[in-house]
């Protein structure tokens, strides 16, 4: 039988170890993603005009010409339109899975889950936020609420705006969308810095109104820098909400499709110019497959790979794209 003080001193001795591990071990930060997408903006004009905001999350982690639009003439070709563009991102497939071909009139296929449904299912504890220019994101493409869809529901909603004709009354050229598109980056960045939703999505429209009116142009150029503005107040919102507590945020930004390289004021097609997107991010994870021509598509299990989230099999085996995240 032991003698009882090296029993006592043995205890001691692992309370010791156990006390100095506990004290030594680092904090690990919670994991917390802001995507966001700016509409209709191509790689050339986003590489050619000022976008200070966009060079400083670039230049914390990485940026990259990628491509929108699915593989051309097989089953997954995917229209260079805006709704099919979010769709990929968020369902990390092309459309003749998701079943998104245009903007208006669409029947989503929710049996492709979406970043935020993968999210609510996987780590129900984290908190979903959406701040966008255009409710149809929500309600529609993502059908939150939907029995069909999951039944899940966003814990923060800035939305809706483009209804509210008393806050924003319609004016020429449609100019109330980039007050709306001010709003909308305002409130991502304060609830952001203050709220720290886990998973959100901004989306922010006016570069594209622009781009349809006046194609490459001063103004398209103009409308741009003005985005990269409304950039700066959710990148801020990110640093400041980091400063202040244990957080590790991935941020990324892109775009959904390009446009037409006659006049720029169309997209739709397969072009080379209207396939070509960017993304931006800060991670410091990145794969070299980042740099090698990344899809929208690849959005998706990578965000969900910072998460630290394992896509379920029956939700992996339909996806089109793979993380660029380690």
């Amino acid at each position: 039988m032991p003698h009882p003080w090296r029993f006592s001193a043995a205890l001691i001795w692992l309370a010791l170890i156990s006390f100095h591990g506990a004290a030594l071990a680092e904090p690990v930060p919670s994991p917390k993603v802001v995507f966001v997408i700016v509409d209709g903006i191509p790689a050339d004009v986003i590489e050619r005009v000022p976008t200070p905001a966009i060079d400083a999350i670039a230049e914390a982690g990485g940026y990259t010409r990628a491509a929108m639009g699915g593989p051309i003439g097989a089953s997954g070709e995917t229209p260079t339109i805006s709704a099919p563009g979010y769709m990929s991102l968020i369902t990390g497939t092309w459309a003749n899975k998701h079943n998104v071909y245009k903007n208006y009139g669409i029947s989503p296929d929710y049996r492709y889950w979406n970043l935020f449904r993968l999210v609510s299912a996987e780590k129900p504890e984290l908190r979903l936020a959406i701040f966008s220019t255009w409710t149809d994101n929500r309600t529609i493409l993502l059908g939150e609420g939907l029995a069909e869809a999951g039944n899940w529901r966003f814990d923060v909603v800035v939305d809706g705006f483009e209804d509210d004709e008393s806050r924003f009354p319609p004016r020429p050229m449609d100019a109330q969308i980039a007050d709306i598109d001010d709003a909308v980056s305002r409130e991502a960045g304060k609830l952001i810095e203050s709220k720290g939703p886990d998973l959100s999505w901004v989306y922010l429209q006016y570069t594209d109104d622009v781009a349809h009116k006046y194609g490459d142009s001063v103004e398209f150029e103009q409308a741009v820098i003005e985005m990269d503005e409304r950039l700066h107040a959710i990148w801020s919102g990110v640093q400041a909400r980091q400063r202040v507590h244990e957080e590790d945020w991935l941020v990324i930004v892109t775009t959904d499709h390009g446009r037409d390289a006659v006049t720029g004021r169309t997209h739709g097609g397969q072009s080379e110019r209207e396939r070509t997107i960017w993304m931006a991010t800060n991670s410091q994870r990145l794969t070299p497959d980042f740099y090698a021509t990344p899809e929208i598509v690849d959005i998706y299990p990578s965000i969900a790979s910072h998460l630290g989230i394992s896509i379920p099999e029956q939700v992996a085996r339909h996806l089109d794209g793979a993380s660029f995240i380690k």
